[in-house]
């Protein structure tokens, strides 16, 4: 059996192939354009820590744009239409490949075990692992490990967003858009700019260009890590 973690470069994930390295034959983490920039340089500092490579993997659309427009599509009951085309389709195809038994190492912390069910359920082809669920260790207790380590998180964590996902992520919510306006202002622009072009929205039906600045204040910037259970979404 061939054990896999496929890395999304978060503190969880992060944690997560530390813990296990030992059993680990290959790390993947798969890029999209839209990206910090910061995110390579993590990417970059934990294949240190882990003392094994971590294989790039990309889909030839880049970006979360280049996906929604090709689907004429954003976000909605069916998952994000960049979740589907720039991560689960390019983990599909190496999945297609692969001639053995297979372990996946995800990074899951001790209060999604609900998650983790869903996950075991509808990939019941391969084998599933969750060290931090392991050893009990919640978010919190995985930025401290992370910490420890000497390893500075990704930016988007210091800016104050709950996971390293895309910048401008489909799947946030009013308060995490308007933070993006305020962050991030030409993301703004272009996402609703996106949206205008193809007539569909990342917000149940509300366009960015008409988000009152004021919505969501109080519910900050909160968005889904970008993984596997986004991906079980994507339909």
């Amino acid at each position: 059996m061939k054990t896999v973690s496929w890395f999304s470069a978060g503190v969880s994930s992060a944690v997560a192939t530390k813990l296990v390295i030992d059993d680990i034959d290959e790390i993947f983490y798969i890029h999209i354009r839209d990206q910090h920039r910061d995110t390579l340089r993590f990417v970059d500092e934990c294949e240190r820590w882990f003392g094994k490579p971590i294989k790039r993997l990309q889909s030839p659309l880049e970006s979360v744009e280049n996906a929604c427009r090709m689907a004429s599509y954003v976000n909605g009951p069916r998952g994000a239409a960049c979740t589907l085309r720039l991560k689960k389709r390019v983990r599909k195809a190496w999945e297609a490949k692969q001639l053995e038994s297979l372990c996946y190492v995800w990074g899951l912390d001790a209060d999604e075990t609900d998650r983790a069910v869903r996950i075991c359920k509808e990939n019941p082809r391969q084998t599933h692992r969750f060290p931090l669920q392991e050893q009990h260790i919640t978010k919190e207790g995985a930025h401290q490990i992370l910490k420890a380590s000497g390893i500075k998180r990704p930016a988007m964590y210091e800016l104050g967003y709950h996971n390293n996902n895309c910048i401008g992520c489909v799947k946030g919510g009013m308060g995490y858009w308007n933070k993006i306006r305020q962050d991030f202002p030409e993301v703004f622009a272009s996402r609703a700019a996106m949206e205008r072009a193809i007539g569909a929205t990342c917000i149940n039906g509300i366009y960015l260009d008409e988000l009152d600045s004021e919505a969501g204040r109080d519910e900050g910037p909160i968005c889904d890590d970008c993984g596997i259970f986004c991906e079980l979404m994507a339909l």
